[in-house]
Parts: C-alpha cells; sequence; structure tokens
C-alpha cells in the first residue's frame, strides 16, 4: 500500500501543478481529507518541492536524455518529490525516498513505476557530474536555477538592487517563516498571554519589531482555550506593525479600503480598545463574513463591514475618516516565504497595471481623509514600482500630502515578510 503521507503530498502537489491551486489552501484541504500519518512530513515536501522546483526541474532535465519538457505532471510531480527527498532530507534514507516514490507510482501513475526508478538512481550515479549555469556569464540564471525564482523577477530585484542583496532576498524568500501570533490586548495583556502559553508548553519569544507580537513555537496553538476566547490571532508582524505605523486611537473613524481578509482591520479594533468607528470594505462578500465572524471571536464590535470596490470613488464618505487604510493589491514578492507558488509567475507586465490600480485606489482613498487625518499605504511586495514610485506619484499630485514615514522590510534582514509601509498626513487647509 502507497505510504499515505506520500500520497498526501502528491494530491497537493499534482492540484497546484494542475490547476494553480493556493499551496496553504490546497495543503489543509488534503490533509483534513486523506488524514495522513504525518502532517508535519506532509508539510516538508510539499513546500521543500514547491520552493525548489526550478532547481529540481534544472537537475532532472540533466538527468532524463530527452529532458523534462514531454513529461506529463504527474510524473513530473513524483519525480520532484523524489529527487527532493533525495537532495534534501536527511531523515529519509535514499532507498527510502526511490522505493517509496516507485510505489507511490505504481498505484497513480501504472508503468511509469520503471522510469522513475531509474531517474532516482540515476541521481546517485551522475550528482558529481551535474552542472549549474555559470553565474560570470548568465546571473539570471544562475540565480533563477539556484533559487527556484521566474526569470523576471531575479531580474525585477537586480534591478533595484545588487547582486549580493538579491540573492540574500532570493534566498530568505526560500525559508520558511516562523508563526508570530498577535496579542488580544483588550482582552489580556502580552505578560498573562505569554505565562499562559508557556504554561501550555509553548515557546514564546517577543519580536523586535512590534511588541504585541510574539513568535511561537509549539504544535496545536489553535486548539487552546487562549484561541479560542480571543486572546490571539495568528499575524505576521510586518501587518502589526502597519497598523501601528497608521496609530488609530480609541474614538477614530477608520476606513480600511481594501479589508479583507480581515487582519488588519481586527488589529485596528484592538488598538482602539474597541472604541470608535472601522468601516471595512472589500469586494468579496464571502470574505468579510469571515471577518465578522474573527471580530466576534476577539471581542471587538466597531467593525461593519461592506461590498465595495476600492476603485470605485464613494461620495458618502468624503473627509469623514480621521485614518484611512490602503493595503493595495499587489504582486506578493513580500510573503514568497508563505506562498511559494508566487515566485513561478513572470512579473515583467503585472508591474505596471498593478501600479496604475493602486494609484486610483488611493485617490479614491485620499478624498475620504480629514484635514489633519492620516493616509497609509502598504503593500506585501518587495518591488519600487508598486512601492515608493507609487507613493511618490501620488505625493507629486497631491500637495495637500505630506510623507510622514516610510519603510521596506525585508525577509531576512527583518523579523518580518517583505513589507511596504507609507504613512501620509493631510495637512490642515491653512497650512497648504
Amino acid at each position: 500500500m502507497a505510504d499515505i503521507n506520500r500520497k498526501t503530498a502528491y494530491q497537493t502537489l499534482l492540484e497546484i501543478e494542475k490547476n494553480q491551486a493556493y499551496s496553504n489552501i490546497e495543503l489543509n484541504h488534503q490533509i483534513s481529507q486523506m488524514k495522513p500519518e504525518n502532517p508535519a512530513f506532509v508539510r516538508e515536501l510539499v513546500y521543500g518541492v514547491l520552493e525548489n522546483q526550478m532547481y529540481l526541474d534544472h537537475i532532472l532535465g540533466q538527468l532524463i536524455p530527452k529532458g523534462l519538457k514531454g513529461v506529463k505532471k504527474p510524473i513530473k510531480v513524483l519525480l520532484r518529490m523524489g529527487l527532493y527527498q533525495l537532495m534534501f532530507m536527511d531523515s529519509v534514507p535514499e532507498y527510502a525516498a526511490v522505493n517509496e516514490t516507485v510505489k507511490l507510482a505504481r498505484k497513480v501513475a501504472p508503468g511509469r513505476d520503471g522510469f522513475l526508478n531509474g531517474v532516482l538512481r540515476g541521481y546517485g550515479k551522475k550528482k558529481e557530474q551535474l552542472t549549474m549555469p555559470d553565474p560570470e556569464k548568465d546571473l539570471t540564471g544562475y540565480l533563477s536555477a539556484r533559487y527556484s525564482f521566474d526569470p523576471t523577477i531575479v531580474e525585477l530585484w537586480l534591478s533595484q538592487y545588487s547582486a549580493e542583496e538579491t540573492e540574500r532576498l532570493l534566498a530568505c524568500s526560500n525559508m520558511r517563516p516562523p508563526l508570530s501570533i498577535r496579542v488580544n490586548l483588550t482582552k489580556t495583556t502580552a505578560e498573562d498571554l505569554e505565562r499562559e502559553l508557556t504554561g501550555q508548553g509553548f515557546t514564546l519569544e517577543k519580536a523586535a519589531l512590534c511588541d504585541r507580537v510574539f513568535f511561537v513555537k509549539g504544535s496545536g496553538l489553535l486548539d487552546t482555550k487562549a484561541f479560542k476566547d480571543g486572546l490571539f490571532s495568528v499575524q505576521d508582524t510586518a501587518s502589526v506593525l502597519a497598523v501601528d505605523t497608521l496609530a488609530p486611537e480609541p474614538g477614530d473613524v477608520v476606513l480600511d479600503i481594501c479589508a479583507a481578509p480581515g487582519g488588519k482591520t481586527l488589529a485596528m479594533g484592538e488598538k482602539m480598545e474597541n472604541r470608535g468607528r472601522i468601516l471595512a470594505f472589500d469586494v468579496y462578500a464571502h470574505k468579510l463574513e469571515l471577518m465578522q465572524v474573527q471580530a466576534e471571536r476577539l471581542g471587538l464590535s466597531i467593525i461593519e463591514t461592506g461590498e465595495q470596490d476600492g476603485t470605485v470613488f464613494n461620495g458618502n464618505y468624503v473627509e469623514m475618516a480621521d485614518k484611512v487604510l490602503v493595503d493595495g493589491p499587489c504582486s506578493g514578492l513580500g510573503v514568497l516565504r508563505r506562498k511559494p507558488e508566487i515566485k513561478y509567475r513572470p512579473v515583467e507586465n503585472e508591474s505596471q497595471d498593478l501600479a496604475e490600480k493602486q494609484l486610483a485606489i488611493l485617490e479614491n482613498a485620499c478624498r475620504y481623509v480629514k484635514p489633519g487625518g492620516d493616509l497609509l499605504y502598504s503593500t506585501c511586495t518587495i518591488n519600487r514600482r508598486e512601492n515608493g514610485d507609487v507613493a511618490r506619484a501620488f505625493l507629486e499630485k497631491h500637495k495637500e500630502y505630506e510623507m510622514i514615514l516610510e519603510r521596506q522590510l525585508l525577509p531576512g534582514i527583518d523579523e518580518a515578510d517583505g513589507f511596504y509601509i507609507c504613512r501620509m498626513h493631510r495637512k490642515l487647509k491653512g497650512d497648504r
């Protein structure tokens, strides 16, 4: 019988390969459906293959005489799984990596097990002869193959950072992010939550960037009474820092223009001590419903949701808000640690389209801010064309605004996802 752990990993990877499914959603779905004996092994294998896909394909291309081009997707997925175990998983003996993959092939791709066996055993015989592109002659090709990134992303970062900085970004974007949580200060204190979770066997470390965030190690965190009682939420430090940079205060009226899935909205509600008013808008009604479920868990009653497109102006909100948050739609290059499938999407034509959309949203959002209020623009990407260039284009047109703070967080340098934060202040009419 095929190993249920590897079969779960295979089904997950095949869905991602065939249907461009989101890795985190598909992985959770397959684990809940197939109930593998070792979910941690499944996660390591799935994310390991995804993070190293182009590197694995580069090696496989040298092990298969005709290359990978004619290999069908199910076989390609199996080859990547087997090779990843051989190259990276020290806990898996070589014979198990080959034999278990071949056994699985007999179940899901009958008749191709001999081919898989030959290719995977060939790695052990030929690994000393395998080559990579020469970085002196083809730096983009080398970095793309070595770190498994679409060449257009490598070229984008090389155009904005040095070769050394780009390689560091690529390497750090392949690392697994630590689990971080945001303390709900309306219900507990950081010290009390730390004491409670530590007493249950979890290890906590306070984040340097934000005093209401902890990095947590341990399993079953979301099954704890503390989570069910709304004492904390899972959220990356960068998102919490964006909210803290905007600094909404108790009693403020706040608009969140692109709110879903709602982490920043909820963080603002806690920051405001559940006093004031938050209007959270998005184009996806079902995501807004999920946000309200979380608001109830956290004990937040000041959040009102509404289905609305940020690119469409709404005259009902002119100069209504003390603070407005625009967490714009972006290429997501800052969260590759969490969504490695994004690494394989070309960005050459995407940046300009996104920048135009981001500016259109800012054009509307800026009119909702009261004179004397603040507008915060953020993205979860590492791309100046979507970040600083957009902010400067906006400020060039809107002299009633001035930049208060600008920050680009980078994985591996900051304890956070790649994230851009820009706070802008709307001057009082007499100050212009």
